[in-house]
């Protein structure tokens, strides 16, 4: 298949593509890793506010987005993504 041809998939980010290179080439040693710090990455010392509205039983009310308290740890842009994008010019860049 053509590399130019439109895509189904689209990895994106950094951490995406070495997961799913990781499961492909050594998937104990991924799954090893992530029983490590996985659930530690999603932790924080700030303790929980006792006051703070929750979803156990109802909605909340408004939009609260996608981000949570760990919304500081995003970025918008990916050189990994925009390589994938943009798989045209990567190959121009590896042919010459």
């Amino acid at each position: 298949m053509c590399p130019f041809h439109r895509r189904r998939e689209l990895s994106v980010g950094a951490t995406t593509a070495v997961a799913i290179w990781g499961n492909k080439i050594a998937s104990g040693l991924l799954i090893a890793t992530s029983r490590r710090t996985g659930y530690g990455a999603q932790q924080t010392d700030q303790p929980a506010d006792p006051a703070r509205p929750d979803n156990l039983w109802t909605p909340l009310p408004g939009d609260h987005g996608a981000y949570g308290r760990f919304g500081s740890r995003t970025t918008n842009a990916s050189p990994q993504t925009w390589a994938n994008e943009h798989l045209a010019v990567m190959f121009g860049l590896a042919a010459g």
